[in-house]
């Protein structure tokens, strides 16, 4: 149930899922379509006010401001890179300090029309696992989302792309701020306001969610039968180069990560997709991608290679042309499926954290200093 609506605090309309909106407008005892219209209000077409809400009546707006808001994240700033990408800061309603990231990436067809328009978001307010790579991990962790919150940032840029490029996103990935599945039920509540089709009506097969190897949360997925894709940040293929740049991997070994995976293709039957920064002369080798190789043979996969945005006061530098085409020449050796992912954004803040960063957030973290 909702709380309720006689107490002295507004109710956050976006802190309700779909279901609960509904009982929320039960409670009021509105007709049944009354829910519909806020949820396509809030998700559709984005509104921060009762009073844009047209089809409403006057008398049921001033009804509803006395008892809830509708509040939406704050656009800050934005940085565009020559090749097209979009790097946005936001602000988080009611609280300055508080900082997230979201970024567009469009592919174009030859004519220079736009193509894939994909959009990366925040699940939270920096990050508790501290990959060593990683500028959100430097940042430390605040807070999580709220599911309205992360649809928000969609939002805002899927309107953007409607008056920039004449079309609306077409893929959403959670790898930004945050550990989406440390943020889980929220990041799920999110991906199912994203793909109803009075919201943003995108295919859940357009949405990937990425993890650093949460297990507990992975089965859990499969067990709800989540429809929307999965990756693993991976990033180095054995314990000991993973456990020195991903805290996380000393209790959530690939032993178990291993175990986790295959209960969810068994579960689902739908492939992984392995996330794999290639660094120069830590995890580039011959001998890298064989292991590598044994990993995405577990179940049925791909592996997405990664040319690392460097980031400033992080040892780890991206891969050289030359060891990265004798990786892939070895996974490939292997009828590994394996696609190169080009760096995005080189001349701007494109790093996740990297723009938020400079705004002095420093919160928790897992790595020990």
């Amino acid at each position: 149930m909702t709380k309720q609506a006689d107490t002295k605090e507004k109710i956050n309309l976006k802190d309700l899922t779909k279901e609960e909106l509904q009982e929320f407008t039960d409670e009021l005892e509105l007709p049944s379509y009354r829910s519909d219209q806020l949820f396509q209000w809030l998700y559709q077409k984005g509104v921060g006010s009762f009073d844009e809400m047209t089809n409403l009546s006057k008398d049921l707006r001033a009804r509803l401001k006395e008892i809830a808001t509708v509040p939406t994240i704050e656009h800050v700033t934005q940085q565009e890179s020559q090749d097209g990408t979009i790097k946005f800061l936001f602000k988080l309603q009611g609280e300055e300090e508080h900082k997230v990231e979201s970024v567009l990436i469009p592919d174009f067809y030859d004519d220079g029309a736009a193509n894939r328009l994909t959009v990366c978001v925040s699940s939270q307010v920096g990050c508790v696992f501290g990959c060593s790579f990683c500028a959100t991990g430097k940042m430390g962790f605040f807070r999580s989302l709220t599911h309205g919150e992360i649809v928000d940032q969609v939002q805002y840029i899927d309107q953007l792309c409607q008056e920039k490029f004449g079309k609306g996103i077409t893929n959403i990935v959670y790898m930004g701020m945050g550990e989406p599945l440390h943020n889980y039920r929220a990041v799920v509540n999110s991906a199912s306001i994203i793909t109803d089709e009075k919201s943003i009506g995108l295919s859940p097969k357009r949405i990937t969610v990425s993890t650093v190897g949460l297990t507990k949360q992975i089965k859990k997925l499969a067990d709800e039968r989540r429809p929307f894709n999965l990756a693993i940040s991976l990033h180095a293929a054995n314990d000991e180069k993973r456990d020195e740049i991903m805290p996380i991997n000393s209790s959530m070994n690939l032993e178990q990560l291993k175990e986790a995976v295959q209960y969810y293709y068994a579960k689902l039957h739908r492939p992984i997709t392995y996330e794999y920064l290639l660094f120069d002369e830590f995890n580039d080798s011959p001998e890298d991608a064989q292991q590598l190789a044994e990993i995405v043979q577990w179940v049925p996969s791909k592996v997405n290679i990664i040319m690392y945005n460097d980031v400033a006061g992080v040892a780890l530098k991206r891969a050289r042309e030359k060891r990265l085409d004798a990786f892939m020449q070895e996974l490939v050796s292997r009828d590994i499926t394996a696609t190169v992912r080009r760096s995005r954004g080189d001349d701007i803040d494109a790093g996740c954290g990297q723009l938020a960063i400079k705004e002095g957030q420093k919160g928790k973290s897992i790595r020990k200093n």
